[in-house]
């Protein structure tokens, strides 16, 4: 035991990864970048309607806990000595939103559906749905599609030559985004609204939570977040990274609720966790790193030169180019966004981003929706025994099509089904189709970059498929490099940690960042099948577009009613037959 003391002996630093399908926490030697220890804790995800994702804030903030708690145990068997834990980082997934009373620190709706996917909580209004349909506590997740007829509706405000949203934001509107959630959650949910007017409304995304929660919560905590987090609610602008008041009036949020915008790097905090838990023995720790999941990835990946890109395959699929000081606005679908900012006193960094929806998610809907599959891991064993889709073309638009369509009206559809087609082939084709939309987006940034990328550096909990990986060579017609250390979210978000000024353990310096060890994939079939393939996809996509239209009407009631004209009608007949009745004489 005294030789795996000594071989750890140094500052460590901890990392939560708080994703939309789990949570984990992890520890690294910062002077080798070494994964120490980890747990993970899956979180639910709640559908109570087509197009609406919630979480349970609560769940959330309770899984953290029990993370760091387990890890903490896992160090003490290794004869680790928790003191040593310097620092702890957050990375989260972006765009959930949540709304809670600062008085209090309860959610304050109980199950939000709003426009987000599935995946959000209510602890404190999470936006993800569309109708106060009280329930358990939930927030609003990002696939959430229940603000769509709010989307259409801002839409119709821009002016055709005049589109200040996206020359601010980057971004365009969208029900990806927060401030539509936020927006929802205002119309929609009168505690939201009541604690708004009493200013005792905080709004967050997951990572602005969890912090405010570690730091005290409603005894003193710190509710701030990180540049890359500001940048995607579509209410901070991207180049005087400030909060936006014309923005901010545009959606209808009052400025007073929002978190103070800090960078990557710093110190935000000290943990402050009730001693009766177990990871109440990392009380004083300083909180000092913050980035949503796409950037810690790129950070993580150690990506800090302009041109360097990565993809992350997690419940959604994202490709990110480093593209330096400059903001680089897209021509082909692709989102500008910040990429990092190390510090107070550093410079920002700016990245395009490719976003696909459903990548590791059309696993689980195989396992939890068709039962195809019983673990997420048998996929690869399935695709293995037939080695083609044998025609079979799977488009998991589940929550429409992200970059580089962005076409909501998008459903998911398998086609070229024939007698033959078996789970099988239907398991290789949603591998397939991870890596189709990774193409999709790949030539995209090529042609805003104008220099094709001559690999695709790659992470996230999907490499570990190599059928994926080689089937991702394949199509891009590219090598496929994969670190040996997967959890590059979670490494970034520590070594952006570890890095802040009074912190100083972990060094960002070219010379001093540790050589990591890759798998390379090569590709194995030649390009004119390689085309053939993708060509085929690519009517697959058509053939998805156009299925889903909005309704006029919130879907959240579904009474006749909600119909003014027609409700008008109904009473008005009503009327008028029981005026004959009585007219008439007809008991």
């Amino acid at each position: 035991m005294a030789a795996v003391k000594e071989a750890v002996l140094g500052p460590l630093v901890g990392a939560v990864d708080q994703g939309t399908s789990s949570t984990r926490f992890l520890v690294f030697n910062s002077k080798t970048a070494e994964l120490l220890s980890h747990h993970q804790v899956e979180i639910k995800q709640e559908f109570p309607r087509e197009g609406w994702v919630e979480q349970d804030p609560k769940e959330i903030l309770q899984s953290v806990y029990e993370c760091i708690e387990k890890t903490c145990e896992k160090l003490r068997e290794l004869n680790i000595d928790i003191s040593y834990i310097k620092a702890i980082g957050v990375s989260n997934q972006r765009e959930t939103t949540v709304v809670w009373d600062k008085l209090t620190g309860e959610p304050l709706y109980n199950a939000l559906a709003a426009p987000v996917s599935p995946d959000r909580s209510v602890g404190f209004a999470v936006v993800a749905s569309g109708s106060p349909v009280p329930a358990a506590a939930t927030s609003s997740v990002w696939l959430d599609l229940r603000t769509q007829p709010t989307v259409d509706c801002l839409r119709r405000r821009i002016p055709g030559n005049n589109n200040f949203v996206k020359s601010k934001t980057g971004l365009p509107i969208s029900t990806y985004f927060s401030a539509v959630k936020l927006r929802w959650l205002l119309d929609h949910v009168r505690n939201v609204r009541k604690a708004v007017q009493e200013g005792r409304a905080l709004f967050g995304t997951i990572d602005s939570w969890l912090i405010w929660s570690l730091t005290g919560g409603a005894k003193g905590g710190v509710h701030c977040t990180d540049v890359t987090n500001a940048s995607r609610t579509m209410l901070f602008n991207i180049h005087s990274l400030e909060w936006d008041k014309e923005l901010c009036d545009f959606f209808g949020v009052p400025m007073a609720i929002l978190p103070n915008v800090r960078s990557c790097s710093e110190i935000y905090g000290l943990m402050k966790i009730s001693h009766s838990l177990k990871a109440g023995a990392l009380e004083g720790v300083p909180i000092s790193g913050c980035l949503g999941d796409q950037s810690a990835a790129l950070v993580g990946q150690m990506c800090f030169r302009d041109g360097q890109a990565k993809n992350t395959y997690g419940t959604g699929c994202f490709l990110l180019c480093n593209t330096g000081h400059k903001c680089v606005f897209s021509d082909h679908g692709l989102l500008t966004t910040v990429a990092y900012k190390l510090g107070r006193d550093k410079p920002v960094y700016y990245a395009l981003e490719g976003s696909v929806a459903i990548a590791g998610a059309v696993i689980r809907w195989l396992r939890d929706n068709l039962g195809i599959i019983s673990t997420s891991e048998e996929i690869e064993r399935l695709a293995k025994e037939v080695g083609t889709s044998y025609g079979c073309y799977f488009v998991p638009a589940f929550s429409g099509l992200y970059a580089p369509y962005w076409e909501p009206s998008a459903r998911g559809i398998i086609c070229g089904l024939t007698q033959f087609t078996n789970k099988c082939h239907i398991a290789f084709a949603a591998l397939e189709a991870v890596c189709f939309q990774t193409r999709e987006i790949l030539e995209a940034m090529n042609r805003d970059c104008g220099i094709p990328l001559s690999h695709l550096q790659v992470d996230g909990g999907m490499t570990s498929n190599k059928i994926l990986m080689q089937l991702q060579a394949d199509i891009l017609y590219i090598p496929v490099v994969k670190p040996s250390m997967p959890e590059t979210t979670a490494l970034g978000a520590a070594m952006a940690a570890g890095a802040a000024e009074g912190v100083g353990v972990w060094s960002l310096e070219p010379e001093d960042l540790s050589a990591v060890t890759m798998e390379r994939f090569e590709p194995q079939i030649n390009a004119d099948e390689s085309e053939i393939r993708y060509s085929t996809w690519k009517k697959a996509v058509m053939k998805s577009i156009g299925w889903a239209t909005t309704r006029p009407f919130d879907r959240g009631d579904p009474s006749i009613f909600c119909s003014l004209p027609l409700g008008f009608f109904i009473v008005s007949s009503m009327v008028m037959l029981i005026g004959a009745r009585y007219i008439s004489g007809i008991p």
